[in-house]
């Protein structure tokens, strides 16, 4: 990371500050995801679902495209609520919102077919927010968590190569996309432990899925800016930052480069 540790406090405040921005820059996610959550964790035409951190609603329209009849939407940042709600148009009376944090949501126990969060999950207190999904879901009901990793580790190039002086000048750490192989390992054990630890899910699995964007100079400063290590820098030193990255776009390689991307899925059943 560029900063200090980023605290769930923090995270609540960062990403709501340009919801628009948010939206048009981060990619979204591999057809596979969907083909996951429908073939093997029950969306289907009339089910029921919760989505923890909806943000802006990259995997909400994608769900309800898909088949979800309702979905109970718990995002603690009033912007991005606001966001989703103006976003999902006609859909929206099918989407309730609620805006708090998802371990102080009032929820109905056993009332939900499948749980789901996208780039969320790590926000929460990982095993007292499986505790709570475990009741939530009916029994035989699905949890799945995945997000994207934006600079895969075993495909990182010469890219992010290039960039690592950006942040070293910063903090003196490498890029947060540049996660050496056995990290990448120890948090498939602690999270495949986490869900086993609640003593409710079986069929536990982790897939994971390579995948890559072409982006230009002007993408990759937008996609840079919606980090949460990037959006917590003061603002010259996140100016100065977003600037030299297209520099480097620019002058290194001609204008675009290819970010590879790792994303990862979690699915376990409600016993």
């Amino acid at each position: 990371m560029v900063s200090a540790r980023i605290t769930r406090k923090t995270q609540g405040t960062v990403f709501g500050r340009d919801p628009e921005a948010y939206d048009r820059a981060r990619p979204g996610y591999p057809i596979r995801i969907y083909e996951i959550l429908t073939t093997r964790c029950g969306l289907h035409r009339g089910a029921t679902v919760f989505e923890i951190g909806p943000g802006t609603g990259i995997a909400t329209r994608e769900l309800l495209r898909r088949g979800a009849d309702t979905i109970t939407a718990i995002e603690p940042d009033r912007r991005l609520a606001r966001f989703l709600a103006r976003s999902l148009g006609a859909r929206a009376g099918r989407v309730n919102v609620l805006v708090e944090p998802f371990e102080r949501a009032k929820l109905p126990s056993q009332g939900f077919d499948l749980g789901v969060a996208a780039s969320s999950f790590h926000w929460t207190p990982e095993r007292m927010a499986l505790r709570k999904v475990a009741r939530l879901l009916k029994p035989g009901g699905w949890w799945a968590s995945w997000n994207n990793i934006h600079g895969d580790p075993s495909r990182s190039g010469p890219f992010y190569r290039a960039i690592q002086p950006l942040y070293t000048e910063l903090s003196g750490v490498p890029s947060p996309g540049v996660v050496a192989r056995s990290s990448a390992a120890r948090h498939r054990r602690e999270s495949v432990a986490a869900m086993r630890s609640v003593g409710q899910f079986d069929r536990i699995s982790r897939e994971d899925i390579q995948w890559s964007v072409t982006l230009k100079t002007g993408q990759v400063r937008a996609l840079w800016g919606t980090f949460s290590d990037i959006l917590v820098l003061p603002p010259p030193k996140r100016r100065w930052f977003l600037l030299n990255i297209g520099r480097i776009v620019e002058e290194e390689f001609d204008g675009e480069v290819k970010i590879p991307i790792l994303t990862y899925i979690y699915t376990a059943r409600r016993t």
